[in-house]
């Protein structure tokens, strides 16, 4: 049995907990799978850069508004995948050999607690008074008969696929099934999404999630309000039954080369006998923590997807910095930022939003107004002859502060970030639409008039 000072359980944000304060511990870290968890390796990081080739494809037919007549002759699919995973792949070696040579130990095999901060990994025992749980999540395989017996892709293994489908089949209607309808869809697939609500993306915005939708209707066939019913492999592919009406109403058959499920992810606590440990697990399986991230045993705690419901990178980094100040300072423990966390979704258009959306603010009676500016009113709107494009804002009339922004746009991910800060740093709308000077004629006059508007 051999004892730590720290033991981190998973590789992707939880690696970079271990830094230069910690040299004089005795330090692990365990993972089973790649350093660098899913936004490295088959998240955030690669499904954007097939996310950047996409655009570029998509962009040859869309310049015909601008005038500019060209034609696509070839998606080089080995190439494109190729040159994403051609960079991510060697990174978990040289991660591991980096921990090692800095005086680390590295535990490669499945892990699982067979008592309160005592850890069972390949065939050894480990102990340490203080361990970090950052396992992550996989992705959600729902229970549609016939899906255990067919060949289906999740976000996991759909881009390192040896071509592109000629047909592909998305179950669900969320970040994934966004960006990666929309990947495949520029490199040719013809793509059909069944997403059980009414909208794409439902949690965003209703009014860019409705946007959203109009907009992917007019390049995919989309079957809302519609259940996978069953599955079943069919020559050459698959074919998914699905039901009108949320699963109640007629049902049709849907074929295609290939199908795609991504109706979410869930934590990967259970995988870890986290109860058996001790650990206390909220209704939804994640590890149970409080603001600073203190799990029920002392001296464990967690981060991530593996505790928090957001399945964002940045978040996951963000608490990094939390609880590696609190390991080292436990009589002056500090919380995560109480600002919105914010998101964007890569797909196309592009979407970012932080804070309330108005159907929250009205469910929850929360006092608000709120500005719509659309793209088309700036002058860098005009030069990207743009028709959907906007930016949404709402704020509290008495204090005057954002509650709320949501754009849906080229560059959604960028524009937002000021008004990120102003969320994060207590700023008023005035403060941020007057006393700031906005570059002319750049497409973040967008920004400066929805809140000159508010």
């Amino acid at each position: 049995m051999k004892h730590y000072d720290l033991v981190v359980i998973g590789a992707g944000s939880g690696n970079v907990l271990v830094g230069p304060e910690f040299a004089e511990w005795r330090t692990a870290v365990v993972e089973q799978d790649r350093f660098g968890g899913t936004c490295l390796n088959r998240g955030c990081i690669p499904s954007k850069m097939f996310v950047v080739a996409a655009d570029a494809a998509t962009g040859v037919g869309a310049a015909a508004r601008l005038g500019v007549h060209a034609r696509l002759d070839h998606v080089d699919w080995p190439a494109i995948r190729d040159r994403v995973f051609g960079r991510i792949d060697p990174l978990h070696e040289s991660a591991v050999r980096y921990r090692r040579d800095t005086g680390t130990d590295v535990y490669t095999e499945p892990a699982r607690f067979v008592a309160p901060r005592v850890l069972e990994v390949g065939g050894e025992t480990i102990t340490a008074d203080t361990m970090v749980v950052a396992t992550g999540s996989r992705p959600v395989v729902p229970p549609i008969p016939g899906l255990s017996d067919v060949a289906f892709h999740t976000s996991d293994t759909i881009m390192r696929i040896d071509g592109v489908p000629e047909s592909l089949v998305v179950i669900g209607g969320g970040f994934i099934a966004a960006e990666l309808g929309h990947v495949f869809g520029a490199f040719g697939s013809r793509v059909t999404i069944v997403q059980q609500g009414p909208r794409l993306l439902m949690a965003e915005d209703e009014q860019v999630s409705q946007r959203f939708t109009e907009i992917v209707a007019q390049r995919h066939r989309l079957l809302l309000g519609h259940r996978a019913q069953a599955v079943e492999a069919r020559p050459g592919g698959v074919a998914v039954q699905v039901a009108a009406d949320g699963g109640t109403g007629p049902t049709e058959t849907v074929e295609a080369a290939a199908l795609l499920v991504a109706t979410g992810r869930r934590s990967n606590a259970d995988l870890l006998d986290a109860t058996a440990g001790g650990l206390d697990l909220d209704e939804h399986g994640h590890i149970a923590a409080d603001a600073s991230f203190r799990t029920s045993v002392p001296g464990v705690w967690t981060l991530g997807d593996a505790t928090n419901h957001f399945q964002l990178k940045h978040r996951a980094n963000a608490e990094v910095r939390v609880v590696r100040h609190n390991i080292l300072h436990p009589d002056d423990l500090i919380t995560a930022s109480a600002a919105p966390v914010p998101h964007a979704v890569f797909a196309d258009p592009q979407i970012a939003s932080v804070g309330l959306t108005e159907q929250e603010a009205r469910a929850r009676g929360i006092r608000h107004v709120v500005s719509v500016r659309d793209y088309a009113d700036t002058a860098y709107g005009w030069a990207l002859e743009d028709t959907t494009s906007f930016v949404k804002l709402l704020a509290d009339p008495r204090e005057r502060l954002l509650l709320g922004a949501h754009v849906i746009g080229p560059m959604a991910a960028t524009l937002i970030q000021p008004l990120l800060q102003a969320l994060a740093c207590g700023q008023t709308v005035d403060r941020i639409a007057r006393d700031v000077v906005y570059i002319h004629p750049a497409l973040t006059e967008v920004v400066e008039q929805a809140l000159l508007a508010l």
